[in-house]
């Protein structure tokens, strides 16, 4: 059982962080030149504020620009510093944008919720504690099932919502992700590289490609960097997500909101028909598959993506 408990350990540090073993794969992730860049993402400062007796830890940037802040929910295992800098710039060069770690994650204080409807209630104890009567909200994977949520039980709270690569209460493969999931992050230790290669993109040149920019992308912060996923915490989502893909469906018609739902055509985490699914049942919903694409999709093509979330945002 140890033995056991130290190997996941090393598999969700694996996960959550750019494994050093990587330097010794065959092809080592490419170095970033940023000598002519600005990474506002890199240098923004973790903030904490205290709300329900949780300490959450936060990240915020383009205030300036005022108007509808945009809250970013992250995916399972995951920290502040797993967000792709290029998405979180792309859309703070026009937006308010928070990036938080909830209850348990990261430097937040607490225990981990074990189902979304916690995670939501959370969620909206941060956004209240920011002052803030209205958001839009992003939700990835885990985060865009929390995002669900929170629509859900607090309508007038939100905006507008933006869902990446996540899927309905009930939706295909959802409860099986803990089996995906841990295959993939036993084979990245296996190969000595991110699991999230495995996991968020194809297995493609372009792919591979793709997954090695990213993984790149998240070591340009050097300083300030979140603490990593405690082995409760992961296994808390995991609960989580095995109740999520158990559920009974719930009504998505009564979302009036405008949502954007996208994803990659080959998402093994959270299936592509589900976001596809999503779709058609959001009354008021805009869909965006990439190709050659897996979960990661969003930060494969970035770019594409954030010009997707400003126009969507703007109208």
């Amino acid at each position: 059982m140890k033995l056991k408990k130290a190997l996941l350990h090393a598999s969700i540090v694996a996960g959550t962080m750019v494994t050093p073993f990587a330097a010794m794969a065959d092809n080592p992730v490419p170095v970033i030149d940023a000598s002519n860049a600005s990474f506002a993402w890199a240098k923004t400062p973790t903030q904490t504020i205290s709300a329900a007796g949780i300490k959450f830890a936060y990240r915020e940037l383009g205030k300036q620009h005022g108007g509808t802040p945009v809250v970013l929910l992250n995916h399972l295992a995951a920290v502040l510093d797993n967000w792709d800098p290029r998405v979180v710039d792309g859309i703070a060069a026009k937006h308010h944008v928070i990036v938080f770690n909830n209850r348990g994650i990261g430097a937040s204080s607490g225990a981990t919720p074990e189902t979304t409807e916690e995670m939501a209630d959370d969620t909206v104890s941060f956004i209240k504690a920011m002052g803030f009567e209205q958001v839009d909200l992003f939700g990835f994977s885990m985060g865009g099932m929390v995002s669900q949520e929170i629509v859900l039980k607090h309508p007038q709270l939100v905006r507008k919502l933006i869902l990446a690569g996540t899927g309905p209460a009930g939706g295909e493969g959802i409860s099986s992700v803990a089996g995906v999931a841990n295959l993939d992050i036993l084979r990245g230790l296996i190969t000595f590289q991110d699991p999230k290669q495995f996991l968020f993109f194809t297995r493609t040149p372009d792919g591979i490609a793709a997954g090695k920019a990213f993984l790149a992308r998240l070591k340009e912060r050097s300083q300030d960097r979140d603490k990593d996923i405690a082995v409760s915490a992961y296994l808390a989502q995991l609960a989580a997500l095995k109740a999520w893909g158990n559920k009974l469906p719930a009504d998505l018609s009564v979302i009036t909101q405008p949502v954007l739902v996208a994803n990659g055509d080959q998402d093994r985490m959270v299936p592509t028909s589900n976001s596809r699914d999503l779709a058609q049942r959001l009354p008021n919903s805009t869909l965006v598959i990439y190709p050659d694409a897996g979960h990661g999709g969003i930060f494969q093509y970035h770019a594409e993506f954030v010009s997707s979330v400003l126009n969507f945002l703007a109208r």
